[in-house]
Protein backbone atom coordinates (compact mmCIF):
# COMPACT_ATOMS: atom_id res chain seq x y z
CA UNK A 1 0.00 0.00 0.00
CA UNK A 2 1.32 3.69 -0.88
CA UNK A 3 2.11 6.15 1.46
CA UNK A 4 1.50 9.89 1.27
CA UNK A 5 2.63 12.40 2.74
CA UNK A 6 0.59 14.08 5.10
CA UNK A 7 -0.22 17.93 4.29
CA UNK A 8 1.28 19.10 8.22
CA UNK A 9 4.38 17.24 7.13
CA UNK A 10 4.85 19.25 3.74
CA UNK A 11 3.88 22.28 5.57
CA UNK A 12 6.91 21.86 8.23
CA UNK A 13 9.47 20.51 4.87
CA UNK A 14 8.73 23.98 3.15
CA UNK A 15 10.58 25.84 6.32
CA UNK A 16 12.73 23.94 6.71
CA UNK A 17 14.17 23.42 3.43
CA UNK A 18 14.04 26.94 2.75
CA UNK A 19 15.90 27.67 6.60
CA UNK A 20 18.55 24.80 5.25
CA UNK A 21 19.11 26.63 1.97
CA UNK A 22 19.67 30.22 3.88
CA UNK A 23 22.01 28.29 6.12
CA UNK A 24 23.92 26.80 3.03
CA UNK A 25 24.02 30.10 1.35
CA UNK A 26 25.80 31.70 5.03
CA UNK A 27 27.92 28.94 4.84
CA UNK A 28 29.02 29.93 0.97
CA UNK A 29 29.16 33.51 1.88
CA UNK A 30 32.07 32.47 4.57
CA UNK A 31 33.54 30.56 1.63
CA UNK A 32 33.46 33.75 -0.60
CA UNK A 33 35.13 35.98 2.11
CA UNK A 34 38.29 33.71 2.88
CA UNK A 35 38.80 33.17 -0.93
CA UNK A 36 38.06 36.88 -1.96
CA UNK A 37 39.55 39.35 1.05
CA UNK A 38 42.86 40.57 1.64
CA UNK A 39 45.20 38.70 3.65
CA UNK A 40 44.78 41.54 6.07
CA UNK A 41 41.32 40.23 6.78
CA UNK A 42 43.15 36.27 7.24
CA UNK A 43 41.84 35.81 3.11
CA UNK A 44 43.93 34.85 0.43
CA UNK A 45 42.86 37.66 -2.42
CA UNK A 46 41.19 36.12 -5.22
CA UNK A 47 40.48 38.87 -7.16
CA UNK A 48 36.01 38.81 -6.48
CA UNK A 49 34.95 39.10 -9.83
CA UNK A 50 36.79 35.84 -10.93
CA UNK A 51 35.61 34.13 -7.95
CA UNK A 52 31.71 34.68 -8.63
CA UNK A 53 32.48 33.48 -12.39
CA UNK A 54 34.10 30.50 -11.38
CA UNK A 55 31.47 29.80 -8.73
CA UNK A 56 28.60 30.04 -10.55
CA UNK A 57 29.85 28.55 -13.97
CA UNK A 58 30.77 25.33 -11.71
CA UNK A 59 27.04 25.61 -10.47
CA UNK A 60 25.96 25.92 -13.92
CA UNK A 61 27.72 22.90 -14.93
CA UNK A 62 27.00 20.71 -11.81
CA UNK A 63 22.70 21.80 -12.26
CA UNK A 64 22.58 21.92 -16.00
CA UNK A 65 22.23 17.81 -16.44
CA UNK A 66 20.00 17.36 -13.60
CA UNK A 67 17.56 20.79 -15.40
CA UNK A 68 17.68 18.86 -18.86
CA UNK A 69 16.87 15.42 -17.29
CA UNK A 70 13.91 17.31 -16.00
CA UNK A 71 12.57 19.12 -18.74
CA UNK A 72 13.12 22.45 -16.66
CA UNK A 73 14.86 23.91 -20.01
CA UNK A 74 13.07 26.36 -21.95
CA UNK A 75 14.38 28.96 -24.42
CA UNK A 76 11.72 30.22 -25.93
CA UNK A 77 10.32 33.97 -25.38
CA UNK A 78 8.82 36.66 -27.32
CA UNK A 79 10.79 39.38 -24.98
CA UNK A 80 14.69 38.46 -24.96
CA UNK A 81 15.41 42.03 -23.60
CA UNK A 82 13.80 42.31 -20.58
CA UNK A 83 15.65 38.97 -19.62
CA UNK A 84 18.80 40.12 -20.84
CA UNK A 85 18.02 43.21 -18.59
CA UNK A 86 16.77 40.94 -15.64
CA UNK A 87 20.03 38.77 -16.02
CA UNK A 88 22.19 42.34 -16.21
CA UNK A 89 21.16 43.75 -13.32
CA UNK A 90 20.87 40.38 -10.88
CA UNK A 91 24.85 40.01 -12.53
CA UNK A 92 25.35 43.73 -11.15
CA UNK A 93 23.86 42.88 -7.63
CA UNK A 94 25.62 39.53 -7.54
CA UNK A 95 28.96 41.59 -8.49
CA UNK A 96 28.47 44.73 -5.51
CA UNK A 97 27.48 41.97 -3.26
CA UNK A 98 30.80 40.08 -3.52
CA UNK A 99 33.15 43.04 -3.67
CA UNK A 100 31.70 44.75 -0.59
CA UNK A 101 32.35 40.90 1.56
CA UNK A 102 36.27 41.04 -0.06
CA UNK A 103 36.70 44.22 1.02
CA UNK A 104 36.23 43.34 4.87
CA UNK A 105 32.32 44.42 5.33
CA UNK A 106 31.24 42.44 7.59
CA UNK A 107 29.10 39.43 5.95
CA UNK A 108 26.12 39.77 8.34
CA UNK A 109 25.90 43.21 7.52
CA UNK A 110 26.32 43.06 3.95
CA UNK A 111 23.46 40.47 3.87
CA UNK A 112 21.26 42.58 6.17
CA UNK A 113 21.75 45.38 3.77
CA UNK A 114 20.37 43.41 0.91
CA UNK A 115 17.69 42.65 2.52
CA UNK A 116 16.74 46.09 1.85
CA UNK A 117 15.59 44.96 -1.56
CA UNK A 118 11.74 44.60 -0.73
CA UNK A 119 11.76 48.15 -0.39
CA UNK A 120 13.04 49.16 -3.62
CA UNK A 121 10.73 46.83 -5.06
CA UNK A 122 7.96 48.29 -3.16
CA UNK A 123 8.86 52.14 -4.54
CA UNK A 124 9.15 50.78 -8.13
CA UNK A 125 6.14 48.69 -7.80
CA UNK A 126 4.26 52.08 -7.77
CA UNK A 127 5.92 53.72 -9.85
CA UNK A 128 6.34 51.62 -12.92
CA UNK A 129 4.17 49.12 -12.55
CA UNK A 130 1.53 51.11 -10.88
CA UNK A 131 0.66 48.88 -7.68
CA UNK A 132 -1.18 50.21 -4.92
CA UNK A 133 0.77 50.74 -2.15
CA UNK A 134 -0.97 50.99 1.47
CA UNK A 135 0.22 53.16 4.36
CA UNK A 136 1.31 50.30 6.35
CA UNK A 137 4.30 49.45 3.26
CA UNK A 138 5.53 52.78 3.06
CA UNK A 139 6.10 52.86 6.85
CA UNK A 140 7.25 49.61 7.18
CA UNK A 141 9.92 50.64 4.40
CA UNK A 142 10.36 53.78 6.14
CA UNK A 143 11.70 51.31 9.61
CA UNK A 144 13.77 49.32 7.08
CA UNK A 145 15.95 52.39 5.76
CA UNK A 146 16.41 53.42 9.01
CA UNK A 147 17.30 49.98 10.17
CA UNK A 148 20.02 50.73 7.09
CA UNK A 149 20.90 53.94 7.77
CA UNK A 150 21.94 51.95 11.42
CA UNK A 151 23.94 49.22 10.09
CA UNK A 152 25.38 51.50 7.35
CA UNK A 153 26.77 53.29 10.46
CA UNK A 154 27.79 56.25 8.20
CA UNK A 155 29.43 58.30 10.91
CA UNK A 156 31.48 55.66 12.00
CA UNK A 157 35.46 56.50 11.82
CA UNK A 158 35.75 52.76 10.06
CA UNK A 159 32.94 53.69 7.23
CA UNK A 160 33.96 54.01 3.45
CA UNK A 161 32.37 53.34 0.58
CA UNK A 162 32.61 50.00 0.16
CA UNK A 163 30.04 50.05 3.01
CA UNK A 164 27.27 51.39 0.71
CA UNK A 165 27.64 48.12 -2.36
CA UNK A 166 25.23 45.95 -0.27
CA UNK A 167 22.83 48.68 -1.02
CA UNK A 168 23.94 49.02 -4.63
CA UNK A 169 22.91 45.34 -4.70
CA UNK A 170 19.94 45.84 -3.25
CA UNK A 171 18.97 48.52 -5.64
CA UNK A 172 19.79 46.03 -8.43
CA UNK A 173 18.38 42.88 -7.42
CA UNK A 174 15.06 45.03 -6.45
CA UNK A 175 15.24 46.33 -10.44
CA UNK A 176 15.45 42.40 -11.18
CA UNK A 177 12.94 41.65 -9.08
CA UNK A 178 10.66 43.97 -10.83
CA UNK A 179 11.15 42.82 -14.25
CA UNK A 180 10.50 39.16 -13.05
CA UNK A 181 7.37 40.29 -11.80
CA UNK A 182 6.57 41.81 -15.68
CA UNK A 183 7.88 38.77 -17.24
CA UNK A 184 5.62 36.36 -15.17
CA UNK A 185 2.88 37.69 -16.46
CA UNK A 186 3.04 35.85 -19.52
CA UNK A 187 6.36 33.96 -18.98
CA UNK A 188 6.96 30.63 -17.56
CA UNK A 189 9.06 29.77 -14.41
CA UNK A 190 11.42 27.02 -16.56
CA UNK A 191 11.79 30.05 -18.91
CA UNK A 192 12.88 32.32 -16.35
CA UNK A 193 15.29 30.30 -14.85
CA UNK A 194 16.99 28.68 -17.80
CA UNK A 195 17.51 32.37 -19.07
CA UNK A 196 19.00 33.00 -15.75
CA UNK A 197 21.29 30.25 -16.05
CA UNK A 198 22.57 30.22 -19.49
CA UNK A 199 23.18 34.56 -19.40
CA UNK A 200 24.62 34.68 -16.17
CA UNK A 201 28.16 32.91 -16.90
CA UNK A 202 29.11 34.55 -19.55
CA UNK A 203 28.39 37.87 -17.76
CA UNK A 204 30.09 37.33 -14.96
CA UNK A 205 33.18 36.11 -17.61
CA UNK A 206 32.68 39.43 -18.92
CA UNK A 207 33.01 41.50 -15.36
CA UNK A 208 35.93 39.06 -14.74
CA UNK A 209 38.01 39.86 -17.75
CA UNK A 210 37.38 43.45 -17.08
CA UNK A 211 38.69 43.38 -14.05
CA UNK A 212 41.69 40.80 -15.03
CA UNK A 213 41.02 37.39 -14.97
CA UNK A 214 42.09 35.17 -12.58
CA UNK A 215 42.84 31.12 -13.22
CA UNK A 216 42.18 29.82 -9.36
CA UNK A 217 44.94 26.72 -8.64
CA UNK A 218 45.49 25.13 -5.26
CA UNK A 219 43.33 26.26 -2.47
CA UNK A 220 41.18 28.54 -4.11
CA UNK A 221 40.58 25.97 -6.79
CA UNK A 222 39.55 23.66 -4.18
CA UNK A 223 37.26 26.64 -1.96
CA UNK A 224 35.61 27.59 -4.92
CA UNK A 225 34.80 23.83 -6.40
CA UNK A 226 33.00 23.80 -2.71
CA UNK A 227 30.93 27.13 -3.47
CA UNK A 228 30.43 25.89 -6.61
CA UNK A 229 28.60 22.56 -5.33
CA UNK A 230 27.20 24.66 -2.47
CA UNK A 231 25.52 27.32 -4.59
CA UNK A 232 23.89 23.96 -6.60
CA UNK A 233 22.65 22.68 -3.41
CA UNK A 234 21.08 25.90 -2.01
CA UNK A 235 19.47 26.28 -5.06
CA UNK A 236 18.16 22.84 -4.66
CA UNK A 237 17.21 23.15 -1.75
CA UNK A 238 15.41 26.07 -1.95
CA UNK A 239 13.64 24.76 -5.49
CA UNK A 240 12.72 21.95 -2.83
CA UNK A 241 10.98 24.49 -0.53
CA UNK A 242 8.77 25.46 -3.09
CA UNK A 243 7.34 22.03 -4.22
CA UNK A 244 6.82 20.99 -0.68
CA UNK A 245 4.76 24.01 0.67
CA UNK A 246 3.04 27.45 -1.28
CA UNK A 247 5.71 30.10 -2.13
CA UNK A 248 3.54 32.32 -0.17
CA UNK A 249 4.09 30.37 3.56
CA UNK A 250 7.38 29.75 3.19
CA UNK A 251 9.15 32.92 1.67
CA UNK A 252 8.98 34.76 4.91
CA UNK A 253 11.87 31.73 6.75
CA UNK A 254 14.27 32.74 3.72
CA UNK A 255 15.09 36.09 6.25
CA UNK A 256 16.16 33.78 8.97
CA UNK A 257 19.14 33.75 6.71
CA UNK A 258 20.37 36.93 8.66
CA UNK A 259 20.70 34.94 12.17
CA UNK A 260 22.80 31.76 9.82
CA UNK A 261 25.03 34.80 8.69
CA UNK A 262 25.76 36.82 12.33
CA UNK A 263 26.45 32.93 13.65
CA UNK A 264 28.40 31.98 11.04
CA UNK A 265 30.49 35.22 10.79
CA UNK A 266 30.45 35.72 14.06
CA UNK A 267 31.39 32.10 15.38
CA UNK A 268 34.39 31.55 12.69
CA UNK A 269 35.69 34.70 12.22
CA UNK A 270 35.35 36.38 15.10
CA UNK A 271 33.17 39.77 13.63
CA UNK A 272 29.58 40.18 16.08
CA UNK A 273 27.86 42.96 15.37
CA UNK A 274 28.09 45.64 18.22
CA UNK A 275 25.70 48.39 20.11
CA UNK A 276 22.89 49.62 18.07
CA UNK A 277 23.75 47.87 15.20
CA UNK A 278 21.52 45.02 16.89
CA UNK A 279 18.35 47.69 16.58
CA UNK A 280 19.53 48.27 12.97
CA UNK A 281 19.04 44.50 12.14
CA UNK A 282 15.94 43.97 13.78
CA UNK A 283 14.31 46.82 12.11
CA UNK A 284 15.11 45.82 8.55
CA UNK A 285 14.29 42.17 9.84
CA UNK A 286 11.09 42.88 10.67
CA UNK A 287 10.31 45.85 8.21
CA UNK A 288 11.40 42.83 5.22
CA UNK A 289 9.44 40.45 7.02
CA UNK A 290 6.08 42.70 7.64
CA UNK A 291 6.30 43.62 3.87
CA UNK A 292 6.76 40.09 2.50
CA UNK A 293 3.60 39.10 5.26
CA UNK A 294 1.39 41.68 3.56
CA UNK A 295 2.30 40.13 0.18
CA UNK A 296 1.64 37.24 0.98
CA UNK A 297 -2.02 38.16 2.40
CA UNK A 298 -2.32 40.10 -0.85
CA UNK A 299 -1.82 36.97 -3.06
CA UNK A 300 -4.34 35.02 -1.18
CA UNK A 301 -6.65 37.79 -1.48
CA UNK A 302 -6.30 38.15 -5.33
CA UNK A 303 -6.74 34.21 -5.94
CA UNK A 304 -10.09 34.37 -3.69
CA UNK A 305 -11.12 36.94 -5.77
CA UNK A 306 -10.68 34.93 -9.10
Amino acid sequence: MTQTTPPANRSLAGPLFMVLSGITFAIINAVTFVITSSPDYGGLGFKPQSDTFWQYAIALLISLPFLWRAGQLKFSTSQPLPHVARVLLSAAGLQAFVIAISKGVPVWQVVALTMTSPFFVLVGARLFLKENVTANRWIASLVGFAGALIVTNPWSEAFNVYWLLPIVAAIMWGAASLLTKYLSRKETPETLTTWLLLLLTPINLFWSVGAGFEVPAGTVLWLLILGGFLVFVAQYLLSKSYAAADANFVQPFDDLKLISNVLIYGLFFGYWPTGVIWLGLAMIMAASLFLLLQENRNNRMKLKAA
